[in-house]
């Protein structure tokens, strides 16, 4: 069948909440997207919700029930799968219909469809809507469910007052609940190698290959360069594990954490991959023939499908078709845009009117994640209006009562939450008794209570899009990416699809940088803001080594993306130019 019956991008996982039932929304229409795995207590309010909504069966999971973390995951991702697979039923239903929900799922499909193209003939040949009508009762793509897990997140549970064994952690939790589910979909890894996350998976029969050499799980693998690829596709076959996919996510981000390199850029990082793609397939493939053997598993008669893909700032039909054409990417994330469409995502009408209101100065790299990572962020939300008020009465730190992210053990043996009350009155304690100088003081300060519970907030904007009740003081989180700037307007699901597609633009008639340059600004905002720690300690020579790396990795970038687009895009040369030229301290000498 031709690939381009598909559609050819996915929705990333946007925050905790914002796209947890993104796929009950959109994967009846072959549109991918994937879920957060990280709160467990969500899912479960959302299951009560939409078992109401369908008039399904609901008993609910309690937390004193053995394994209630994975056993709420699972039971919340088959209920998505079941709502899937009616609402697909119903489409097939409505066959050829003029008007249906099935001309809409057309509609959207790539311009070169095929199948689209018969489609709209179908009117006018009984052969032609025959066969039609056989492809989408035997071939109609469904769009993936595909969930996600932060490898950091894998805290450790207690019972009891004793540590529960490694299984019960966060993360090993929420692979188990995905293990046990009905789904034939991906499992996305974000954040990290987990040599022993990676270890659980072989334990999960789903993920190796059945009788006919097909994977009823797969793996897909969030990377930011080629050799972090290399490494962990190795692991992982050697474990008899084949990464399906491998979801390459520029500096810029889809929204929400942030894993800036040191100032390798995405355009070269694209290129590598371009490059060695072959070397990737070939390397890892030799392994996990290997281990299959070792393990007396079957052996697919064909290598698996290994696709690459590319997240982060894109934003205009040209920028889509530079990753799919030139950089022969099979697929390309759209994230940030999305926010805009509450046909795809869950969000509150305040929230999503702040999105549609925010332009660039509102649009920040933010110290809000208590784990310590940039996190994409925009002014004015709730939440952070509701943190600074506390802090100017005294009222430091949140309450820690979802507990995801509780990871420092500065003053505790057990971890707990940078977020929290309690680690901020002995940190900002800690923090008085040292006498600094008042301009370091209130910096150490403003770094301290800059944490956000993300826990909580991440997630109130769906319960509130579905009248779900929440506490007094729960407010809302929101991270959309930079490139929301360009974007201000509600939009239907056809709409955005129309504007991936080049059929419509949806863009702000006001200048919007190139994604590539638009990364490389972020780039040039960390180093720049490095080097100006760096003045005031020059003797760190650490960290000059690594200016270095970051300042060499970035002029090597510019003058790759010089020759990209000396010939056919000379206005982003220009505009290249004007960016650096607007960056002195790059041409500093270290």
């Amino acid at each position: 069948m031709d690939f381009l019956n598909k559609h050819t991008f996915h929705i990333p996982v946007l925050g905790l909440g914002y796209t947890l039932d993104t796929p009950i929304k959109v994967a009846p229409y072959g549109i991918s997207s994937v879920i957060s795995l990280v709160d467990d207590k969500l899912m479960e309010q959302l299951r009560e919700f939409y078992c109401e909504k369908f008039d399904m069966p609901f008993k609910a999971i309690s937390e004193k029930v053995d394994d209630f973390r994975a056993k709420r995951i699972t039971s919340y991702l088959n209920m998505v799968d079941e709502i899937v697979t009616a609402k697909v039923t119903d489409l097939k239903k409505s066959a050829l219909d003029k008007g249906s929900e099935l001309e809409k799922y057309f509609n959207m499909l790539p311009d070169l469809s095929s199948i689209k193209e018969k489609f709209k003939l179908s009117d006018k040949s009984r052969q032609i809507k025959e066969e039609v009508n056989n492809w989408i009762q035997n071939h109609l793509h469904v769009g993936e469910i595909d969930v996600n897990i932060m490898t950091k997140l894998d805290k450790v549970n207690y019972k009891d007052g004793e540590a529960l064994p490694i299984e019960f952690n966060d993360a090993h939790a929420a692979l188990r609940g995905f293990a046990n589910s009905n789904l034939s979909s991906s499992l996305v890894l974000s954040a990290g190698m987990s040599p022993r996350l990676y270890s659980y998976i072989e334990k999960f029969k789903d993920f190796f290959p059945d009788v006919n050499g097909e994977l009823k799980k797969k793996i897909i693998l969030k990377v930011s360069d080629f050799r972090s690829a290399l490494v962990q596709g190795k692991m992982l076959a050697a474990k008899g594990l084949w990464v399906s996919e491998y979801r390459i996510e520029s500096g810029v981000n889809c929204g929400g954490h942030a894993f800036p390199t040191n100032g390798v850029l995405f355009g070269p990082i694209l290129d590598e991959f371009r490059k060695n793609r072959d070397k990737l397939i070939e390397t890892c493939r030799g392994v996990y023939e290997s281990a299959l053997a070792k393990k007396e598993l079957n052996t697919p008669a064909q290598t698996p499908e290994i696709k690459v893909t590319a997240q982060g700032g894109v934003g205009t039909n040209e920028e889509h078709r530079l990753l799919m054409d030139h950089y022969k990417m099979d697929g390309v994330g759209w994230g940030t845009p999305f926010m805009l469409v509450p046909e795809a995502v869950s969000i509150d009408t305040a929230t999503l009117q702040l999105l549609k209101d925010a332009k660039e100065k509102d649009l920040y790299f933010s110290g809000l994640s208590p784990l310590g990572v940039p996190f994409n962020s925009v002014k004015w939300a709730s939440m952070s209006e509701q943190r600074l008020a506390n802090a100017q009465k005294g009222e430091h730190g949140m309450p820690c009562t979802k507990q995801f992210l509780k990871y420092n053990t500065e003053y505790t043996e057990k971890p707990i939450c940078t977020a929290s009350k309690q680690y901020q009155r002995k940190k900002l304690a800690e923090l008085d008794a040292l006498n600094l100088p008042e301009e370091a003081h209130n910096k150490a300060y403003a770094d301290i209570i800059e944490k956000e519970c993300l826990c909580v907030g991440l997630g109130v904007s769906l319960l509130e899009s579905k009248n779900i009740p929440v506490g007094p003081t729960d407010k809302v989180t929101v991270c959309p990416g930079p490139n929301l700037a360009y974007f201000s307007k509600e939009s239907s699901l056809t709409e955005m699809v129309d504007h991936i597609y080049g059929r419509q633009d949806l863009l702000d008639k006001r200048p919007r940088p190139h994604m590539f340059l638009k990364e490389l600004g972020m780039y040039l905002d960390i180093f720049k803001k490095r080097m100006d720690e760096f003045l005031s300690q020059p003797e760190d020579t650490k960290e000059m080594k690594q200016l270095t790396a970051f300042r060499k990795n970035i002029m090597e970038g510019v003058n790759y993306y010089t020759e990209l687009f000396k010939e056919k895009k000379q206005e982003v040369v220009i505009e290249l130019e004007q960016l650096l030229n607007s960056y002195p301290v790059i041409k500093k000498e270290l």
